[in-house]
């Protein structure tokens, strides 16, 4: 395992931790009936993980099912992460 590769994944890593923060503070905000302490840590997740998300958001539309929308683009980004990493861990 070379120097570069740890170092590729351990940045991956904690993009992939900033993914989960994200999911969870969507879902809180989602949920909860007063999310004003959401707002801030929700923006800044946002601001770090959107400007990866968006271009793949405009290849792969949101799927409506029934009166809700799914993002897919996250999911694709949360696992081109995981085999990234798992790609630069083992050079």
């Amino acid at each position: 395992m070379s120097v570069v590769g740890s170092l590729i994944g351990l940045v991956l890593t904690l993009f992939m931790l900033v993914l989960i923060a994200r999911l969870v503070l969507d879902w809180i905000m989602t949920l909860s009936d007063n999310p004003q302490g959401i707002r801030r840590p929700r923006e800044i997740v946002h601001r770090m993980t959107e400007p990866v998300i968006a271009p793949v958001r405009r290849v792969l539309k949101p799927i409506r099912v029934g009166g809700i929308q799914i993002d897919l683009a996250f999911t694709v980004v949360f696992i081109a992460v995981l085999i990234l990493r798992e790609v630069a861990v083992s050079l």
